[in-house]
């Protein structure tokens, strides 16, 4: 048995528990400063028209994948939209720096400290442990099905 197989449940955990703590982080720090995190998605050129929508809707699906990960019935399902969700926040960063004039940052606590390019890097790792996770935990679930 690989190395690999033998800690892949443990390899999960880790994941899902990062994925926890972003989320539950980010979804609470907007929820708690709420009038700043409106009004920075308001001076968004790229989310102006649905802003209203946003401020509601980032940091209530942040908490329920958050949820949905602690339950494993729930984990590859919250991995696929965590993969997804990140990899739309990370084209958002893409696009604000190749296409607009004004950066606005609307995250929360110590993710509002790095710049624009270690966030991008940061959200990019977490693709990346996305997509690890639902490569490893629906080969398991593939595995156990059989």
């Amino acid at each position: 048995m690989k190395w690999y197989e033998k800690h892949r449940k443990i390899i999960i955990e880790i994941i899902c528990l990062l994925f926890i703590l972003l989320f539950v982080y980010a979804g609470v720090s907007k929820l708690t400063d709420f009038q700043k995190f409106r009004i920075q998605v308001g001076q968004s050129p790229l989310l102006t028209s649905v802003g209203r929508w946003i401020v509601w809707l980032v940091p209530v699906t942040e908490l329920i994948i958050a949820s949905m990960l602690c339950i494993p019935k729930f984990r590859l399902q919250a991995l696929y939209v965590s993969f997804g969700l990140m990899v739309v926040f990370t084209t958002y960063i893409v696009m604000i720096l190749k296409f607009s004039p004004f950066v606005p940052c609307s995250c929360g606590g110590i993710l509002d400290k790095m710049g624009w390019t270690e966030h991008l890097i940061f959200n990019i790792g977490f693709v990346f442990l996305a997509m690890f996770g639902v490569l490893i935990l629906g080969k398991v679930q593939f595995e156990n099905s059989k």
